[in-house]
């Protein structure tokens, strides 16, 4: 089945995107530069995963006594849940345009 939105240029942030992506997961996917956007996203995942287990380490040492400073570890904490809260703002505005997308008629 071929995808409608292919080949559409995006007109706000890239996300890191140096070229409008050529297609979706489902269209393509396994391709090497097929989706920019879905590399930034997942790499953004990846990131935010990553702050989220070194807030909870640095946590944890900090309840065993070999942690550092109680301020470090609030700094990762914070940083961790600022990204994830990012990170659902932008699911949000996915599903939003797509759920207006999928409203058009064609």
């Amino acid at each position: 089945m071929a995808n409608p939105a292919t080949g559409i240029a995006a007109g706000g942030a890239s996300f890191g995107a140096e070229a409008p992506a050529k297609g979706f997961a489902g269209a393509g996917a396994g391709e090497p530069g097929e989706a920019p956007f879905l590399d930034s996203l997942k790499s953004a995942m990846d990131d935010i995963a990553s702050m989220q287990s070194e807030a909870d380490g640095k946590v944890a040492q900090l309840l065993s006594g070999n942690g550092q400073d109680v301020h470090s570890a609030m700094i990762a904490v914070e940083k961790a849940n600022l990204s994830f809260q990012m990170m659902v703002q932008v699911r949000n505005k996915i599903v939003q345009a797509y759920q207006q997308i999928s409203a058009m008629p064609f």
